[in-house]
């Protein structure tokens, strides 16, 4: 396993971190031995960390979990703001055969893998809003943030993952999100133990990851069609803050691209820039 020394890291001992890698291998189940987790105290930003090192060699599976991102990222370049106790932050790497055009969907697809682990912890009444956000009651519980890289016949994903387990009260008052905020708290009660649920999600990915690498977004869009918050519904997308497109929502295509229906038909909507917001 390389060995990496990280400048913008803070590593502890794991009896004063959130989460110990040593708790996790007995609750993985069949994928105990496919994830390799790293937890810190403390870091900038998981999915940077762990793309400068996949530039190093690390593993398909790597995963870093941190107590606390000085400089996590969100969906159009937001920053995550959570706090340690309130939230569960990591990044898994992964890496598919073939280009980065196979990796089409792969946000949505993740977001039924978080969808199906929350559920099998007995959450009800979640969906997924396009393309990366989880939500209860139409608020939202959770993002995902995939970055994609090239590599020699190849293609290597960071796949982020926060999600609010509680609400901090710098999400309770702010006023200026698409959507408000909500928390696992508000879905189950008692809140499952961090560690049972953070290797209930790894497991659930690795699952959702091999259907996505045999088959891609493909085969996963009717469970993803399934959760789909805002199906049937009258949509607006904004780019920039200005309107453009409105339609019905459709759902997903075979390759994730949203599909709205206008007045001139069916439209397919891939940019990640693009914000959608219900009518």
């Amino acid at each position: 396993m390389p060995a990496f020394a990280d400048a913008d890291a803070m590593t502890d001992t794991p009896s004063s971190l959130l989460i110990d890698p040593l708790r996790l291998p007995a609750l993985l189940g069949i994928a105990r031995g496919r994830f390799d987790v790293d937890a810190l105290l403390a870091c900038e930003s998981t999915s940077t960390l762990l793309l400068k090192r996949a530039a190093q060699g690390a593993p398909s599976g790597s995963v870093i979990v941190a107590d606390r991102q000085s400089a996590g990222r969100g969906s159009r370049g937001r920053q995550w703001l959570a706090t340690p106790e309130a939230s569960l932050t990591f990044s898994v790497l992964w890496r598919f055969d073939g280009g980065l055009e196979r990796l089409a969907g792969l946000s949505l697809a993740v977001g039924s893998a978080v969808v199906q682990a929350l559920e099998a912890c007995g959450a009800t009444g979640l969906s997924l809003k396009w393309p990366n956000d989880i939500l209860h009651d139409n608020a939202k519980l959770g993002g995902i943030l995939v970055e994609l890289q090239n590599e020699p016949d190849r293609a290597l994903a960071v796949i982020g993952i926060g999600l609010n387990l509680t609400l901090p009260d710098s999400l309770v008052e702010r006023d200026d999100f698409a959507l408000p905020a909500a928390a696992l708290d508000g879905v189950l009660l008692p809140l499952p133990e961090r560690h049972r649920l953070f290797a209930q999600l790894l497991l659930e990915l690795a699952q959702v990851l091999d259907r996505f690498a045999d088959g891609g977004f493909a085969v996963l869009r009717d469970q993803w069609q399934a959760r789909h918050a805002w199906q049937d519904r009258p949509v607006r997308l904004l780019r920039d803050g200005r309107v453009e497109m409105e339609g019905v929502c459709r759902g997903a295509d075979l390759d994730g691209a949203l599909l709205v229906q206008t007045g001139t038909g069916i439209k397919r909507c891939l940019s990640g820039d693009l914000s959608l917001r219900a009518l």
